[in-house]
């Protein structure tokens, strides 16, 4: 009785009983692909855990200090307390090397985590009206993770990430008038400086986490709480209506145990797989590289781009515009996130398609959207691979010159190539359909004729088979354009 009163009396002052109850109905459809969003939730989670941990631990201090740590290699080396903390946290901290890995190998599934997420939801257009602010906030929440893992791959002051830190140093003061200042006010001074790792550290554990804490619950269950979900097409099935499980018990149950294997696979990799061991790669010296340097696997467009780019360069006003470095390092982001964002506008134009869409398309239904993500798809893996064209190079024997020329000829014909295949297999798809559902399903039972031919029994379609296959075909829907040709006669 007294918990029933005090239920009552919290619903009283907080009005909150309405929406729980609402809340624990809620449908939720049984679709694997609807999970790809929660591995990065809970990935997110995990990296929060363990950061927390790290943060006990690490120093973001440039400070040199004389290395007397538990990895003896290192011993008398003079280096930061950032790398000294690092390597602390790394042989010294009880569990400390597996929170490291574990908040490395989290980060890097969050991230493929959004971007397998983000393509689902553009390749069955999930991101249409009345999802569109929904997919603006998940590009920016894929913008910051990115930034984000940039400069938390940067704090320990190691070799590798000096060498991002180096070229990150270069990319700024390219910025035509206020580049230079840009650099002195991050860096705290010439490079190195003395202030660049406190500054990471402020954004890295501060400022973009605050950002993300606001965006994920609202990008994730604020939205998604108030919005019918997705689903795709079945006998049926309208636009209005979800099929599934309600969130209280089954989805509940169902993701509670989807967290544990999403934070045992982390753990897992954390604990067989060994990544970013900064102790083989020694303190960060401005006049030192390593070869074959490679950033975390999303950050790696970025520097093919940096590689493939020509040395283009002019002079304005007697300053040096260095278009070398301004082209790739803001301008193919830039272009990616760009479309990203004004994709769903640029569709609901051109299709003039202003309804709402509760039920997904299959990318073979919409060629043409289909087409133009493999195109994005095709460029940024052109990009990403360019990232290790020193490394193909010598793997394969053959001359650098000759991959980065390969690699500036593939971003180019590579997204139209990519576009065009795509296109053409969605419209044979799509009469092969058609074909289905006229013919007959082929069941592979070959019967010899009267004649002496040979023919293949095809058995009818089922209802539940034609529900699917008979989906109506974008960009121009019917019901759109006639509901758009009644509002222009009123």
């Amino acid at each position: 009785m007294k918990g029933s009163s005090l239920a009552r009396a919290l619903d009283d002052r907080l009005g909150g009983a309405g929406f729980l109850k609402k809340a624990m109905r809620k449908v939720f459809p049984d679709h694997w692909t609807f999970l790809l969003g929660e591995i990065a939730l809970y990935a997110f989670v995990v990296i929060l855990l363990t950061g927390v941990f790290l943060t006990f631990f690490f120093k973001p201090s440039m400070q040199e200090v004389v290395y007397d740590g538990g990895y003896a290699p290192l011993r008398g080396v003079t280096m930061s307390e950032a790398y000294a903390s690092s390597l602390e946290i790394s042989f010294e901290v009880r569990g400390g090397l597996l929170m490291r890995q574990m908040h490395h190998w989290a980060t890097l599934i969050f991230l493929a985590a959004i971007v397998a997420h983000l393509l689902r939801n553009f390749f069955t257009g999930a991101f249409r009206k009345p999802r569109d602010l929904n997919w603006l906030i998940g590009v920016a929440l894929f913008a910051l993770v990115l930034i984000n893992g940039l400069f938390g791959y940067s704090l320990p002051d190691d070799l590798l990430s000096g060498a991002g830190l180096r070229i990150l140093h270069g990319v700024i003061i390219s910025v035509p008038l206020v580049g230079t200042y840009l650099a002195m006010f991050l860096f705290g001074g010439e490079f190195p400086g003395e202030d660049i790792i406190s500054r990471l550290y402020s954004l890295h554990v501060l400022l973009i986490p605050a950002l993300l804490l606001v965006l994920l619950p609202l990008h994730a269950v604020v939205l998604t709480w108030r919005q019918t979900h997705t689903q795709f097409r079945a006998k049926g099935l309208r636009n209005e209506q979800v099929r599934g499980a309600p969130f209280f018990p089954a989805f509940l149950a169902k993701t509670t145990v989807f967290f544990l294997w999403v934070t045992g696979v982390i753990s897992l990799l954390a604990t067989v797989f060994q990544i970013n061991p900064i102790w083989l790669y020694g303190p960060y010296l401005p006049s030192a590289v390593s070869a074959g340097s490679q950033p975390d696997w999303y950050m790696g467009f970025l520097e093919g781009a940096l590689r493939i780019m020509p040395p283009w360069e002019f002079t304005v006003f007697g300053s040096t515009v260095t278009m070398s470095v301004l082209i790739p390092a803001l301008g193919a982001p830039g272009l990616l996130f760009t479309a990203l964002a004004l994709y769903p506008f640029a569709e609901r134009r051109f299709t003039r398609d202003h309804a709402a869409h509760h039920l997904l398309d299959r990318p073979r239904d919409v060629p043409v959207r289909t087409g133009l993500g493999v195109a994005g798809i095709v460029y940024y893996g052109v990009l990403w691979a360019a990232g290790g064209n020193d490394v193909i190079a010598s793997t394969f024997h053959i001359s650098l010159n000759a991959t980065t020329w390969i690699f500036r000829v593939a971003i180019v014909a590579g997204p139209v190539l990519g576009y065009v295949v795509t296109r053409r297999i969605c419209l044979g798809l799509r009469l092969r359909d058609r074909h289905t559902v006229a013919h007959g399903v082929e069941t592979g039972v070959i019967v010899r004729g009267p004649g002496g031919g040979f023919t293949e029994i095809e058995r009818p379609v089922t209802e539940e088979e034609a529900a699917v296959l008979r989906a109506e075909p974008l960009p121009y829907p019917a019901q759109v354009m006639e509901r758009s040709r009644a509002g222009r006669r009123t």
